[in-house]
């Protein structure tokens, strides 16, 4: 008797709907975690249904999903068709965002990061803010003769892998020692790690000369400054909902492939280069909850673009969502 079979004999009760008190229980990755805020606060003031998610990071996601500790869970990392079936889960994109390159560099404004720089800032190849790697994108800016400190995720994170996976892209030397990894020891002396992006946000913003990788949103809030980082086409791209858009638009999420992909790095003169889709999983011996959940992120899709867009996601396009839908059907959780 395989794994699914065991989890589906053991689910008894399924629930058909949901009474005043019940709630969705979601947890896992924290790139997404502002724009789901605020879908679940302005479905629950129009629905009455509560849902409660929890950031820890995608690779608690991960294993709170496949042990059913929630009834859905968010991942940077999408999951194979291989490791979703072992573990009896679907999978979807719920919405499009970008990690940024935030610093923390006083007196400076405007600085641009090159492909190679980005890379000799998480290897420590850069030690210095004035470093060559770095000056050169910066002609006519004073940049400090003064040691740089990397800041990182400290927990298992989706927003991580989709960073090192972006490296990978730019350098075969990181591909071949590193690869793209939710977690990984970091070269180097110069580096310190916070759980969350928001702890990596905090940590940005008490420690001076620091530069590293967060979401968008999370450098937004925190008025973090974010570098103009150079683009696959060699281009230095500015974060902007625009430039996200343009990349977001490059994806393909297969829904054959219960949508695994990975899209960063894409193609295009002006796409911004380090874009993640997030992902939702749930188990699939639980079709009746599952209803619950996708009848969420349909609302989404339908009512929260403007939300998104105003915390710097990209909304999914009809196109991709309609193959969503299509997919939910196909699976009995629409």
């Amino acid at each position: 008797m395989t794994k699914v079979i065991k989890i589906a004999l053991a689910s008894t009760v399924l629930l058909t709907s949901l009474s005043a008190n019940d709630i969705i229980k979601g947890s896992g990755a924290s790139f997404p975690y502002s724009v789901y805020q605020k879908w679940l606060k302005a479905y629950n003031k129009e629905t009455g249904i509560k849902i409660d998610y929890i950031k820890k990071g995608s690779s608690k996601g991960i294993k709170d999903a496949s042990s059913r500790s929630v009834d859905f869970a968010g991942t940077d990392k999408p999951l194979s068709p291989k490791v979703l079936k072992k573990n009896g889960l679907y999978q979807f994109p719920g919405v499009v965002g970008a990690i940024t390159m935030g610093y923390n560099l006083p007196g400076v404004e405007g600085l641009k990061l090159s492909r190679g720089a980005t890379v000799a800032i998480a290897n420590g190849t850069a030690k210095f803010w004035d470093d060559a790697v770095i000056a050169s994108a910066n002609a006519g800016v004073k940049l400090p003769h003064t040691k740089l400190t990397f800041v990182h995720r400290a927990d298992g994170s989706g927003t991580t892998y989709n960073f090192t996976y972006y490296l990978s892209k730019v350098s075969k030397q990181w591909r071949k020692t590193y690869g793209a990894k939710k977690s990984l020891s970091w070269p180097g002396d110069h580096h310190i790690g916070g759980k969350t992006n928001s702890g990596v946000a905090a940590l940005l913003k008490q420690t001076k000369y620091s530069v590293g990788y967060i979401d968008y949103a999370d450098a937004k809030n925190n008025d973090i400054k974010m570098a103009t980082v150079e683009n696959r086409a060699g281009n230095f791209i500015k974060p902007t909902l625009k430039a996200f858009q343009i990349a977001a638009a490059k994806a393909t999420l297969d829904p054959k492939k219960d949508f695994y992909a990975v899209i960063a790095d894409p193609k295009g003169a002006e796409s911004y280069p380090m874009v993640a889709a997030t992902f939702i999983l749930v188990p699939s011996e639980k079709p009746e909850m599952n209803k619950n959940v996708t009848k969420f992120y349909d609302w989404c899709y339908t009512n929260g673009q403007e939300i998104a867009k105003g915390l710097g996601f990209v909304p999914l396009p009809d196109t991709l969502t309609s193959k969503i839908r299509t997919y939910w059907a196909d699976k009995g959780i629409k």
